[in-house]
């Protein structure tokens, strides 16, 4: 089945939209058409994250390279990590490149001379899932991998705040009195507690005690993929440890629909795919701390149905909408 249904035809002609996802060792790309389906995707391309001018290079070189197959391109959408000022495009900063107050969406739109929008990577695989896996006005997308991100969908439209750098889930204040210290300086963010890293710390520890098992004392140090490989054939302690994971992920879900009422929660990134494992944590957890659950119609909590493509193709699709959409009273338009 393709993970990537149609979506109605926005207009008699048929241009493409190009998309990529810029992360801080790789950059992934592909076009879509204007029904939201997948032309062509490339494997990713090593990107060189130290080096902004580098990392601008491969970016330029990839929209280039896809646009000599696709020369009806209309657009070029991107998501990269980090703090993006919308809709200018401007990266303030990137936790793992050398982005550092770089005017992206300028420099590329002066580069290939096509219109191109830039936006956080979380917000373009959240628009993704919005626009192609799921159907809710109000959902929240959460993404757990190397760093915990997500994106908020409110109302049809994302979520950004006042200059765009809204929404960094990961950096919700979830146990301010515990000792882990997250990468931006602080404790008591839910990232440290709740990503890819977190389940191979605490996994690691938990392995150290046992003489036998999936999570053996002796092995290399256990990683994430191990612990999902190990809570999927049943291992007791490696579903442990995903419920540690989930206990947080539930307070930070639980948190997301206090404040925003949302109808929907959607889960991405590699620890996600451990499924049930992790699922079933999360939700008791979320019930648990939710307000008023007696009194309040629970949001689903579900798996993304987007994958790993969910951040180029949702970058291409925020290029199409806001050339495409025909004015403010459509229904979902990525345009605020």
């Amino acid at each position: 089945m393709d993970p990537f249904p149609s979506l109605p035809s926005l207009g008699p002609s048929a241009p493409r939209f190009l998309g990529l996802d810029v992360g801080g060792t790789k950059i992934a790309a592909g076009v879509v058409d204007t029904d939201g389906h997948i032309v062509e995707r490339v494997p990713a391309v090593p990107c060189p994250a130290a080096d902004q001018d580098a990392m601008l290079k491969a970016a330029v070189l990839l929209i280039e390279a896809l646009r000599s197959r696709h020369p009806d391109v209309a657009g070029v959408g991107v998501g990269v990590a980090g703090l993006v000022d919308w809709p200018d495009g401007r990266v303030r900063t990137a936790p793992n490149s050398a982005f550092r107050d770089a005017p992206l969406r300028r420099l590329l739109r002066d580069a290939t001379g096509l219109p191109t929008v830039v936006d956080n990577d979380a917000n373009t695989a959240c628009w993704a899932e919005y626009r192609l896996g799921h159907s809710a006005s109000y959902m929240a997308f959460v993404t757990v991998g190397t760093g915990v991100g997500g994106g908020l969908v409110l109302d049809d439209r994302l979520f950004r705040g006042g200059t765009g750098i809204g929404t960094e889930i990961g950096h919700m204040i979830v146990d301010p009195h515990g000792t882990e210290r997250c990468g931006c300086g602080t404790i008591g963010c839910l990232e440290p507690l709740a990503s890819g890293p977190a389940l191979a710390r605490y996994a690691t520890l938990a392995a150290a005690g046992r003489p036998t098992g999936h999570l053996a004392a002796g092995r290399r140090r256990v990683t994430g993929e191990d612990v999902t490989a190990a809570a999927q054939a049943g291992d007791p302690a490696a579903r442990a440890q995903l419920a540690r994971i989930g206990h947080w992920l539930g307070i930070g879900i639980a948190t997301l629909v206090n404040l925003f009422d949302v109808e929907l929660i959607v889960l991405g990134g590699g620890v996600a795919g451990a499924g049930e494992p992790l699922l079933t944590p999360v939700r008791e957890s979320f019930e648990e701390y939710v307000t008023a659950r007696a009194h309040r119609d629970l949001p689903d909590i579900r798996l993304t149905r987007c994958g790993p493509e969910a951040g180029w193709v949702g970058a291409a699709l925020l290029a199409r909408d806001g050339l495409c959409v025909p004015g403010p009273q459509a229904r979902r338009t990525a345009v605020t």
